[in-house]
C-alpha cells in the first residue's frame, strides 16, 4: 500500500506540470466562461466532491483514539497555525524590499498559514514507525487568509460552509452506513481527489495564461524555490531540536510527528481554499505557485530524510529500552 501510494504521488506531481502545460497550450477551454466553466465545475462541483470525498474517506475512530496525545497535537497545532505563519510573515518583511514577484511574496504567505495534510505526513510517519493523526480547523486557515483577500469574509465563509463543511459532514454521514463496503472494496479515493485537484490547477493556470499582462520571471522563480527548501529544513531541524530535549515529554516517535506533520502543507485543502479565498482575482496562479512548489518539495524531502529519522528514532527506542530497570 505505501508503494501504491508513492506512486500515486508520483504521477501526481507529473499530473501537476501536465496540467501547467495544458493550460499554457489552450487557456481558452478552462478560463472562466470557457466550455469547462470553471466558475462553476470548479468553485462549487470540484471543490465540494474533494471534501466529500475526504468526509468517505475520512476514518473519525482513528482520530479520536490519537487525540489522547493532547501535548503532541497543541504543539503541532500552535506551530502550524501561529509560528509558522507568523514566521514566514517577518521573513517576508525583509523579502519585500528584494525584485522577487511581490504575488509570489503573497503565496508564500499563504502556504504559512495551510494546515498539515492528512496524507503525505501520515505516510511519512508512518514510514519511520511514529505517531500520526492530526485534526486541524479549516476556519482557522480563513481567519489567517481573509484579510489578505478582497473577497467579503461573508462571501468566503458561505462558500466555504457550502462548498467544504456540508460536503464533509455529509461524506462522514454517508460513511457511517456504508463502512463495512468501503473497508472491504477500499475505493481509490487519493485517486479521486487528486484527479479533480488537477482539473483546479489546470482552470487556475488557462485564466492565467488567457491574460497576457500576467508575467512570471524565472528568478523569481528559482528564488521561491531556494526559499521553499531553506524554510522546510530550518523548521524540521528547529522541530527536532525542540522535541528532543530532555525535559520536552515527547518520545522518539513524537518527535517524528512533530517533524512532519508541523512542517509540511496541505495542497488537497489548500488549492480549494485558494480559490474560494482569492475567488476572480487575476493573480491567483502566481498566489498558488509557492503552494505547488512546496507540496513536491516536503515529499521530496521526507523521503530523502526517512531512512536517517527511522535509523536514529531505533537507535534512540533501543536506548530507552536498555535503561529500562529489569524486574
Amino acid at each position: 500500500m505505501r508503494l501504491l501510494e508513492r506512486m500515486r504521488k508520483e504521477w501526481f506531481m507529473i499530473g501537476i506540470v501536465l496540467a501547467i502545460a495544458g493550460a499554457k497550450l489552450e487557456p481558452s477551454i478552462g478560463m472562466n466562461g470557457g466550455p469547462l466553466k470553471p466558475e462553476i465545475t470548479v468553485s462549487y462541483i470540484a471543490v465540494a466532491t474533494i471534501f466529500f470525498n475526504s468526509g468517505l474517506s475520512l476514518n473519525t475512530e482513528e482520530l479520536t483514539s490519537a487525540l489522547v496525545h493532547i501535548k503532541l497535537h497543541l504543539f503541532i497545532q500552535i506551530f502550524t497555525l501561529a509560528f509558522f505563519p507568523a514566521a514566514v510573515w517577518l521573513f517576508l518583511q525583509l523579502l519585500s524590499i528584494t525584485p522577487i514577484n511581490e504575488w509570489l511574496l503573497k503565496g508564500l504567505q499563504t502556504v504559512g498559514c495551510m494546515p498539515p495534510p492528512v496524507s503525505s505526513a501520515v505516510i511519512l510517519t508512518k514510514a519511520v514507525g511514529g505517531n500520526e493523526g492530526i485534526v486541524v480547523t479549516p476556519l482557522l486557515l480563513l481567519l489567517f487568509l481573509g484579510s489578505s483577500s478582497s473577497v467579503p469574509f461573508t462571501s468566503i465563509f458561505s462558500q466555504l460552509f457550502m462548498t467544504v463543511v456540508v460536503p464533509l459532514i455529509i461524506g462522514q454521514i454517508v460513511r457511517r452506513y456504508i463502512k463495512d463496503w468501503l473497508e472491504r472494496k477500499q475505493p481509490p479515493f487519493g485517486a479521486v481527489s487528486s484527479s479533480v485537484l488537477l482539473m483546479i490547477i489546470y482552470t487556475t493556470f488557462c485564466d492565467t495564461f488567457s491574460n497576457p499582462s500576467i508575467d512570471l520571471d524565472k528568478f523569481s522563480l528559482l528564488l521561491v524555490l531556494f526559499i521553499i527548501c531553506s524554510i522546510q529544513l530550518s523548521f524540521m531541524l528547529l522541530t527536532f531540536i525542540y522535541s528532543t530535549r530532555n525535559n520536552s515529554g515527547f518520545t522518539p516517535a513524537d518527535t517524528v510527528a512533530v517533524m512532519f506533520c508541523s512542517t509540511h502543507k496541505s495542497l488537497t485543502l489548500g488549492i480549494p481554499m485558494l480559490k474560494i479565498v482569492f475567488a476572480g482575482h487575476e493573480y491567483l496562479s502566481l498566489i498558488s505557485v509557492p503552494l505547488l512548489i512546496y507540496h513536491p518539495v516536503q515529499i521530496l524531502l521526507g523521503s530523502v530524510l526517512v531512512p536517517t529519522i527511522k535509523s536514529w528514532m531505533v537507535s534512540r527506542q533501543k536506548g530507552v529500552k536498555l535503561m529500562r530497570p529489569t524486574v
